[in-house]
């Protein structure tokens, strides 16, 4: 359930649409509503998301650039998850879940340098 006064911010991209690139800047999560969004790295495909999946997340949790781009294969709506509404979610985290969080995001960023 939403908290009173707080509004989610939906947005819709377009089939083709870069939502983000490799190396922006990244303040924001996306979670998928409906459609599709392929996640590519040098011209390879690393996933493709769905309905119910979150991506973008990584550059909330280390600050660092954002290491791949996102493409909407199809029209996609999001809700959009704002680096302050993703701060308060984690730090109301066991500290433990938090350092295993940002363990796998190095260990991610590693993988895929």
């Amino acid at each position: 359930m939403a908290e009173k006064g707080k509004v989610l911010e939906r947005k819709v991209f377009y089939a083709g649409v870069k939502v983000f690139k490799e190396g922006d800047s990244g303040d924001r999560a996306y979670l998928i509503q409906d459609g599709q969004v392929e996640i590519t790295k040098n011209g390879l495909v690393l996933a493709t998301l769905g309905k119910g999946e979150l991506f973008g997340e990584m550059a909330l949790v280390d600050d660092q650039p954002r290491m791949a781009t996102a493409t909407a294969l199809t029209d996609v709506s999001v809700v959009i998850i704002g680096r302050d509404s993703f701060r308060e979610k984690l730090a109301k985290a066991d500290p433990f879940i938090r350092g295993l969080l940002n363990i796998f995001v190095r260990n991610i960023r590693n993988l895929t340098r």
